[in-house]
Formats: structure tokens, sequence, C-alpha cells
């Protein structure tokens, strides 16, 4: 199955991290793009598995594991946001 490259955008703290603003990875939904980021930039995996946000062409997905992503969207990786 074809997976597409996409971008991923890092928040400033996970910039330093990995020494770059934008990574690529290989993924077709958002479960794959945070496991492929995890495998392929080991430093981040204590953020993500702390929780993460996922901005798809503007619009923030919290849980949505499955939503699409592919070459042509917009994606950036945010920091939860947690409130009460």
């Amino acid at each position: 199955m074809y997976k597409p490259l996409v971008k991923v955008h890092l928040w400033s703290g996970l910039r330093s991290l990995v020494g770059q603003e934008v990574v690529e990875v290989r993924a077709t939904n958002v479960a794959q793009m945070l496991n492929a980021l995890e495998k392929e930039h080991p430093a981040l995996s204590d953020a993500i598995d702390a929780g993460v946000s996922v901005s798809i062409d503007g619009k923030i997905y919290a849980y949505g594991l499955t939503e699409a992503v592919d070459e042509t969207k917009e994606i950036y990786l945010l920091q939860r946001i947690k409130g009460g």
C-alpha cells in the first residue's frame, strides 16, 4: 500500500529535539504518522506519549487517530492543551 510522504510542522519545544521545524514521514492517517515520527525521531517519543493534538488544514484533532493525512495537507503537531 502506498503511503504518501507527509510534512509535519513541529511546535517550538520539539524543534530543538530534532534540529528542524518540519519533518517528513510516510503515513496515510494520524496514527501511522505518530508511529512513524516516534520510529524515525525517537527524541519525540516522550512528547507524543504524553499527548499531542494534530492540526490538519487548520482543524485541530485531539483524538482523531483515523483522520487521513497526505502530501496535500498542512499538518502541525501541537502540544495538547489541558483545561478544566
